[in-house]
């Protein structure tokens, strides 16, 4: 058993150029699988309610579901740093709000660390936490708990004052203490000046190869989900076919009486 990745490593990465490996998982299984492969840190992205729950978007997730998974993979985690995403409406109100669910990713689910998305009091809120114990790793460009407001999946800070915005914001985010940012669906050079001008890692999604790491959905990676490509993702294998062929064999044997189990 190695030793668990902490915000200490990340920085230390980044500051030695190396580059930082994040995938999600939400559960036990895959999340030993996961860190298995060595990856920097585990998001236990609010992305399961569509991965796990088959929902429309992230908005219904809510902080049970969140724990519930988080705790499972936490379970089934030795090296890998495990991130908890903060849900819809559980951080906004304010840095009370947002310390007590923070909180209970820490002590009741055993996340090191919690990701919220930028909202208009993200600063004020990540210096809360941060200085009440929780890191916190900020998320800027396309935030999806807000693709009400976006109206879709749309790169963001595609105009010269938009993408002045992004960088104000990753500024904030690090002076307020955040150990990282999460640059989602924004041009590739916006990223890299970003990049450049903050200290802290900033892990893409949809953003570039200039970033300081990237994370990536592990559904996408693995092929589970058949009608659902995003151009941001890269397929490693076509797992729900592998897995699709795999049962039907399974239900062919039983049909015909040929079902022996190998023990």
């Amino acid at each position: 058993m190695g030793q668990k990745i902490t915000v200490l490593d990340f920085q230390a990465k980044c500051d030695k150029g190396e580059k930082i490996a994040i995938v999600t998982a939400y559960d036990y299984a895959m999340a030993m699988a996961v860190d298995a492969a060595c990856v920097d840190a585990i998001l236990v992205g609010d992305s399961l309610n569509m991965t796990m729950l088959g929902r429309e978007n992230t908005l219904s997730a809510t902080l049970d579901e969140m724990l519930h998974h988080t705790a499972a993979v936490v379970k089934g985690t030795k090296n890998a740093m495990v991130i908890g995403d903060m849900p819809f409406l559980t951080y906004q109100l304010g840095p009370e709000q947002a310390l007590e669910n923070a909180g209970a990713f820490l002590t009741e689910a055993g996340a090191q660390a919690v990701k919220l998305e930028w909202c208009p009091r993200a600063s004020e809120i990540t210096q809360f936490l941060v200085e009440n114990g929780v890191p916190v790793m900020g998320h800027l460009g396309f935030t999806p708990q807000q693709i009400n407001r976006f109206g879709g999946y749309h790169q963001q800070g595609k105009d010269k004052a938009s993408a002045a915005l992004l960088l104000k914001e990753a500024k904030a985010l690090e002076a307020a203490g955040a150990f990282g940012i999460v640059l989602e669906l924004i041009p590739a050079d916006i990223a890299k000046k970003i990049t450049n001008s903050v200290s802290i890692p900033t892990i893409g999604i949809g953003a570039g190869p200039d970033c300081d790491g990237q994370v990536q959905v592990l559904h996408d990676l693995l092929g589970l989900m058949p009608d659902f490509h995003p151009k941001h993702a890269k397929a490693y294998l076509q797992l729900h076919e592998s897995i699709r062929d795999a049962v039907a064999q399974y239900v062919s044997e039983v049909a015909a009486g040929q079902f022996k189990p190998k023990g």
